[in-house]
């Protein structure tokens, strides 16, 4: 008998549950929502420093920093929507 292969065996089932999804997390469908919202939001500061520092108030950096983030964060939109489009277009060419 390999003591080895037992031991990580018993290793992986004891960590099995560790990985397991947390029960009411909704799923995919509320992880897309709240991207959705976190997406939103990031818009809506970055619009408030945009405005902010145009009147004075906001210090020039706070909205380099800001105008970064929201260009990381519709690039990554963007790059979902790829692939969102791409796995639905493989979805239709496969035969039936």
């Amino acid at each position: 008998m390999d003591i080895q292969g037992l031991s990580s065996a018993q290793k992986y089932a004891a960590s099995r549950p560790a990985t397991a999804p947390e029960p009411g997390t909704g799923g995919a469908g509320n992880m897309a929502a709240n991207l959705a919202r976190d997406f939103a939001t990031t818009l809506q500061d970055t619009e408030a420093t945009a405005k902010a520092a145009m009147t004075g108030q906001a210090d020039p950096h706070a909205l380099v920093q800001a105008l970064a983030q929201t260009e990381l964060a519709v690039e990554t939109a963007v790059t979902v929507r790829d692939r969102v489009v791409e796995a639905y277009q493989e979805i239709l060419r496969m035969p039936v």
